[in-house]
């Protein structure tokens, strides 16, 4: 029987573009993909899960993956670690399911290190003016940090050639269409069948 593995699918982009939206969007579509469940050193809050929203670890177990290089990415905010454990992400693909990580676009970079073979897809906004509103109308930060979210998003869109792929975000719904034609795309890519086939020949001529 013809198994594909499934793939690892990043997307990345600048802080306010839309990320968040287009990932639940997608994912209302999108039954069959699991979401990359992150680990932390933070308390759990009332209603959360142990594997299903987070794993819960202490700052020794954690250092103790990132010494292990157990992470495909990870990040201290607020003195409490998150990253993303390589061996949920390696059980799911192995399962044959894809595995949809959304991310800032540094973690991306360490993802694509330590994980190359994932697909990377940059959200890009309409323009900066639109970013910039985007920004503004969450109301939650002061016009400093707004101009230094725009200078750091000018830094992350010339990160553009790191990726696979760039999907514009000027419309939710059509960002997310795109987004599902890049995941159809990619398991159609010849060398994905073409490696899979050549297994199940070798194993029927050795049969």
């Amino acid at each position: 029987m013809f198994e594909q593995k499934g793939i690892l699918f990043i997307l990345s982009g600048p802080s306010g573009v839309g990320k968040g939206t287009v990932r639940e969007r997608l994912f209302e579509q999108d039954t069959e993909l699991k979401y990359s469940v992150s680990a932390t050193t933070r308390e759990a809050r009332p209603g959360e899960e142990h594997g299903v929203h987070y794993f819960y670890k202490s700052h020794e177990e954690f250092e103790s993956m990132i010494e292990q290089n157990e992470l495909l990415e990870h990040a201290q905010y607020v003195n409490n670690y998150y990253g993303t454990p390589r061996a949920y992400v390696e059980e799911q693909l192995n399962l044959g399911n894809d595995v949809f990580l959304e991310i800032e676009v540094q973690g991306a970079m360490q993802v694509k290190e330590n994980f190359p073979e994932g697909v990377f897809i940059f959200l890009f906004p309409p323009s900066l003016d639109e970013l910039k509103n985007r920004i503004v109308n969450r109301g939650t930060e002061s016009n400093d940090l707004v101009m230094n979210r725009l200078k750091e998003a000018k830094k992350e869109i010339n990160m553009m050639s790191e990726y696979d792929y760039v999907v514009v975000n000027d419309d939710v719904n059509r960002a997310v269409s795109k987004v599902q034609a890049i995941i159809t795309s990619e398991h159609c890519k010849r060398e994905r069948i073409e490696t899979e086939y050549k297994t199940i020949l070798e194993d029927d001529l050795n049969a």
